[in-house]
Formats: structure tokens, C-alpha cells, sequence
């Protein structure tokens, strides 16, 4: 039985005692009160009538002419007189009376007052005694008038009693309901902080829990920190900050080979001409800034919002970008190159040269770092800031954006839609979920294409909110036909967008149980530019037992505390982090690390795009819960 319950029984049976003891109380004490008063009334009308009837003398005729004037005039039941003897000389006793109390009233509460006597005398001879009994029937009607006016009152006063109990029991369950809400938080893994109420024993069980909760964040906190540092120190070049070589290439590698990357991605080369010539003019200071610059000039996203997926600085002189969307009608590096352009615009004698090569499918990484710097070899053969552009898609777009607005949304009304499985297994190869992107068949009867066709121009004509919706219910639909368990990746411009986060709640409610077979996961991306629309996704699903997680997530790990409240249930790993990491001790050192601090937190680790086999005990040593990918079999 709950508290709330409890208390409330406990008021209702103290309020019902009260006033069940007030009435009896009430009623009892008037009863007594009218007895008295007929006793005492019964007495003095005794003793006036036998002091009357003294002065008739012995003459019978008067005395019951006395006795019946007195009788017809009064409320009596009766009046007898009796001779010494005790025999009755002269009675009149009352017919019976109707009493307006009910009889159970009566039989309940009844009202016995002592008769009056008086003894009437002839001078100094006894004539008789007089027993007179006053009339009970209409002290009977006024004990019950009594104790309907009670009765009713203390309802009335036990009702308002109630309802202020109400209001202290609601104000008690409200000040209750947040620390057991605050309490089934912690359990789901969600550490919120509450307001702590006034009641000074439930108000040292919120202190608690919040100072718990404080705690707990003061640890992510710090943890956060250190592997912020061991993810630096893994990953990126000590001067300029970005990623060092290996990062890059592991990151780029990672990149091409997701299902959402675009076939018109591109990979951009930037050289620093005659950079020991710069060196020695300038100073070694001097040039460090300068590099510096050059690095934070190639991380700025382009006018359109168009980010680099990664960068990095190969070597001393030479640094390389990657743009997921690129066509030679829309040539992000064109942009760039003013951009170091105006950049270098105070330091004469410092130029670049850029070259970029488009990364079709199939071409390995090597094969495109050749082909770029070879174009780089062209630009430098040109001039200071040259630019050689290789193997660039022509524009996609035939038709416009209205084109493909009208061919996805045909394609969506007439579901040619499939989602592709890939399994996540635990490190006994159990299946954890199944990884499940969308595919779509663009044109009747012909392929389904994976999301690297499509996803650009569904994000630029706004149509990524209506795919993912058709990813949701196609899982919801296959989790509810077999029960297997299927994740599904939402695009963070999705959530960006106002109807969507309502739509998807009102589809997961519909749903029903097959919701928490489901897996949601979003771009790590998305803590950086919807940390709002990624907090509200989380307080709208989680309630309904769907599984939140980011994916391609380790750069921005640190950032997971902005979760904590609204809760998280997984990450999983970019493949960048993962790949080769049985050679590279500092990635084996920040990987370790951080499944440590996202334990702590009651998160699970799984890492993804997992190619190499060989790497598995070492992900398995540092205490992943799964892992997905080619090497998974």
C-alpha cells in the first residue's frame, strides 16, 4: 500500500472517529442535560401541587378536581396519588404520545428522569404521596432536533477537515512525486537535480540525492577532462591542434566507408609554398602562428553552412581536408582558397596551393591521396594560389532542387523502401540490435540506393524529417513482426525541424511495445548543433522505453554532460578510433578511458565499422559492450 494511501486512511478514520465521537459525545451530554432538567422539573411541580393540594383538606372531590386541572394545564405522562398505605387514591396517566424521534433513536438514547414527590398534608396528617412524571416524548423530539443540527455541523466541519487534508496530502504527494521521480531518474540513468521541498524529512532525502547527483557530475566532469587531454594527445598535431596524420587518415578511411557517405565527397590537399624559406624570414614563432592560422581558417564551415567532415595536417607543410558534398557547380575549396587567401593577406611571400580529387566509390584511400597530390604538383607548377580540381562530380542536381523534392516524395507515398540489417554482437556474439540504414529505390524497378545517393538533396530540400519517419515505421513494423531489436539513425537536421520531434513521439506511442525494441541513434554532431532538439528528443522517447544513442561519436565525448538530466543509453564509437588500434597505444589509452567514464554513467560503449578482426581483443580489453562492422561475423 503506498504512503499517499496510507495517510490518506488515516485522515479519513481520524476525521470519521472525531466526529462520530464528537455526536455520541454531543449527544450523550444533552441526553443527560434533559434528564436532569425533567428530574428537577418533575420534583418542583411535585412539590407545588402537593402544596396546593394540602389546603383542600381531606374532600376527594377537590383533590382530583387539583389533580386534573394541574394535569390538563402541564406536559405530564402522569400524575398518581397514592395513600399512606400506598394504595392509589387518584391517577391520570397521558395516552400515548406520538414521538417524532425514530424508535431506534429512542431505543438507542433513552431519557428515564426520576419522577417528583411530594407529600400532601392535613395539617400534621399524611393524606397520601404525589408521584408526578413530566411528558419525555417532546424532550425526545428536541435530543433529536439536537442531534441532526450536530451531526450535519460536524460533517460540515469534517468535510472542510477532508478537504484541507486534501490540499496538505497534495501538497505533500507533489513535494513526494519529485523525489520519487528524482529516484526512477537515477535508476534510468538520468541524474537530475530537484527543488527541495519543505518537509524537513522528504527535504534530506532530496539533499542527498542531489548532492549525489552533484557529485556524479563533478566526476563526469573531471573524467570528461582527462580524456579530452588523452584524446589530444592521440589524435592531434602539438602545433596546430587539428588531427596529426594517422588520425586523419583513420578518420577519412571511416568517413567513405559509412553507409550515409556521400559519393560526392572530397578530399582537399593544401600546401604551404617554400615553407623553410617562410621559416627563416619570419622566424620560428612567427611561423607557428601563421600554421595555426592556416588551421583554423580550413575548420570554418563555408557561407552555405557546409563543415569539413574532418581535417588534418599531414606533414610540415602540408594539411587536407574533406568535404562530404562537393560538385563542380558548387566547389567548397573554391571558397577556401579565398578564405587563406585573405588569411595571408598581411604576410607577403606566403602563399598556398590547393588541389582536390573526388572520392568516388571503390577508390581507396591511398589511391586518392596519389591522385591528390599529383594535382598538387599541377598547382604548384602554376603559381601561388593555384587550384587543380580532379575527378569532381558533375552537378547532381538536374532538374533543381523542386526535381528531387518530387522524386523523394514519390518515392516515400509509393514505399519503395527497404532498411538493410547489419548486426551489433556482444563479446559473446550475441545480437545486441540490428543496425538497420534506409535504402531507397529512386526510380520503379530500379535499385535501392544507399543514402550516400540521396541524403544531400533530401537535407537541401528538407525532405530528411519525412525519410526518417519512414525508417521509424518501417522498424517499428519489423520489430512488431519477428521482436528482434533494430536501431535506426536520425539526421540532426531532422531534429531541428518543429513538427518532427511531435510526429515521431505520436508514432512511437502508436507503437505500443515494439518501442522498446527500438534503437534511435544521432550524429555526435548534433551536441555541437541541436543540443536543444537532441535534450528534447531524449525527455520525449526515453518515457516510452526507446534506446537514445550518438553514433560516429569520440571527438566531442566531453560534451555528453549536457545529456546526464535527459539521459542517454549508449555511444558508439567512430570506427577512426577503433581501426589499427592494437599498434597505436595512445588510441588503446583514450578508447579505455572513455568506456570507463561512460560506464560510470551508466552508458553503453559499442564501436563501430569495426574492419579488422585482429582488433577485436584489444576493443574487448578495454571493456566495449559490442561491436558492428565488417569483422563482426
Amino acid at each position: 500500500m503506498s504512503l499517499i494511501r496510507q495517510i490518506w486512511i488515516l485522515i479519513v478514520g481520524t476525521i470519521l472517529l472525531s466526529c462520530a465521537g464528537s455526536v455520541l459525545v454531543s449527544v450523550w451530554t444533552a441526553r443527560n442535560s434533559l434528564e436532569t432538567q425533567l428530574s428537577v422539573k418533575n420534583n418542583d411541580n411535585a412539590q407545588s401541587l402537593a402544596l396546593s393540594l394540602s389546603h383542600q383538606g381531606e374532600d376527594a372531590a377537590l383533590l382530583g378536581i387539583s389533580i386534573s386541572a394541574q394535569f390538563d394545564t402541564g406536559h405530564y405522562q402522569a400524575i398518581i396519588l397514592r395513600a399512606p398505605g400506598g394504595s392509589t387514591r387518584y391517577s391520570r396517566v397521558a395516552g400515548e404520545v406520538r414521538n417524532p424521534a425514530p424508535a431506534w433513536f429512542v431505543r438507542l438514547v433513552p431519557i428515564r428522569p426520576t419522577a417528583g414527590l411530594g407529600q400532601v398534608l392535613n395539617g400534621w396528617t399524611q393524606i397520601g404521596t404525589l408521584e408526578v412524571v413530566s411528558q419525555s416524548a417532546y424532550a425526545y423530539a428536541g435530543l433529536w432536533s439536537a442531534c441532526v443540527s450536530i451531526t450535519l455541523w460536524t460533517f460540515a466541519i469534517g468535510l472542510a477537515a477532508a478537504t484541507l487534508g486534501h490540499l496538505a496530502v497534495q501538497r505533500l504527494r507533489r513535494q513526494l512525486d519529485e523525489v520519487v521521480q528524482q529516484a526512477d531518474a537515477l535508476t534510468q540513468r538520468r541524474f537530475v537535480r530537484v527543488k527541495e521541498p519543505r518537509t524537513p524529512e522528504l527535504r534530506r532525502v532530496a539533499q542527498a540525492m542531489n548532492q549525489m547527483v552533484s557529485r556524479i557530475n563533478q566526476i563526469f566532469s573531471e573524467q570528461a577532462e582527462q580524456v579530452d587531454q588523452l584524446r589530444v594527445q592521440a589524435s592531434c598535431d602539438p602545433l596546430t591542434g587539428i588531427s596529426h596524420r594517422r588520425h586523419f587518415l583513420a578518420s577519412f578511411e571511416s568517413h567513405l566507408g559509412r553507409e550515409e557517405s556521400s559519393a560526392s565527397t572530397q578530399l582537399v590537399l593544401v600546401r604551404v609554398r617554400r615553407l623553410a624559406d617562410v621559416n627563416r624570414a619570419l622566424g620560428h614563432q612567427r611561423t607557428d602562428q601563421l600554421l595555426r592560422a592556416i588551421a583554423h581558417t580550413l575548420g570554418e564551415p563555408n557561407v552555405n553552412g557546409t563543415s569539413p567532415s574532418c581535417h588534418g595536417r599531414l606533414n610540415g607543410s602540408d594539411f587536407a581536408v574533406v568535404y562530404p558534398h562537393a560538385n563542380e557547380r558548387d566547389d567548397p575549396a573554391v571558397e577556401m582558397l579565398e578564405r587563406l587567401r585573405q588569411c595571408l593577406a598581411d604576410t607577403p611571400g606566403v602563399a598556398v596551393v590547393v588541389a582536390s580529387v573526388g572520392c568516388r566509390t571503390g577508390t581507396t584511400v591511398p589511391e586518392l591521396l596519389t591522385k591528390a597530390d599529383m594535382g598538387l604538383a599541377d598547382a604548384e607548377a602554376k603559381g601561388d594560389f593555384a587550384y587543380v580540381a580532379n575527378g569532381l562530380e558533375p552537378a547532381p542536381m538536374q532538374g533543381g532542387e523542386d526535381t528531387w523534392r518530387k522524386a523523394l516524395q514519390a518515392t516515400l507515398l509509393a514505399a519503395r523502401v527497404q532498411l538493410m540489417q547489419f548486426p551489433v554482437s556482444d563479446r559473446m556474439g550475441d545480437l545486441v540490435h540490428m543496425e538497420c540504414p534506409m535504402r531507397l529505390q529512386l526510380e520503379q524497378n530500379g535499385p535501392f540506393e544507399p543514402a550516400a545517393r540521396w541524403l544531400p538533396f533530401a537535407l537541401r530540400t528538407g525532405m530528411s524529417c519525412d525519410v526518417d519517419m519512414a525508417a521509424v515505421a518501417l522498424a517499428v513494423t519489423a520489430i512488431a513482426s519477428d521482436g528482434k531489436p533494430r536501431g535506426v539513425n536520425l539526421s540532426p537536421q531532422s531534429l531541428s525541424h518543429p513538427q518532427f520531434l511531435p510526429r515521431l513521439r505520436e508514432r512511437i506511442v502508436a507503437a505500443g511495445a515494439s518501442a522498446r525494441q527500438l534503437w534511435v541513434e544521432v550524429d555526435e554532431s548534433a551536441l555541437e548543433r541541436h543540443p536543444d532538439a537532441l535534450i528534447e528528443l531524449c525527455r520525449q522517447l526515453r518515457p516510452h522505453g526507446v534506446h537514445l544513442g550518438l553514433e560516429h561519436a569520440g571527438d566531442r565525448l566531453s560534451s555528453i554532460g549536457l545529456l546526464l538530466e535527459p539521459g542517454l543509453d549508449y555511444v558508439k564509437i567512430a570506427s577512426s578510433w577503433a581501426s589499427g588500434v592494437r599498434h597505436d597505444s595512445a588510441r588503446r589509452a583514450w578508447l579505455r578511458s572513455s568506456v570507463a567514464m561512460l560506464h560510470g554513467v551508466g552508458l553503453k560503449v559499442f564501436v563501430e565499422g569495426v574492419q579488422d578482426a585482429d582488433d577485436l581483443p584489444e576493443l574487448w580489453a578495454c571493456g566495449v559492450d559490442g561491436v558492428t562492422g565488417p569483422a563482426v561475423k
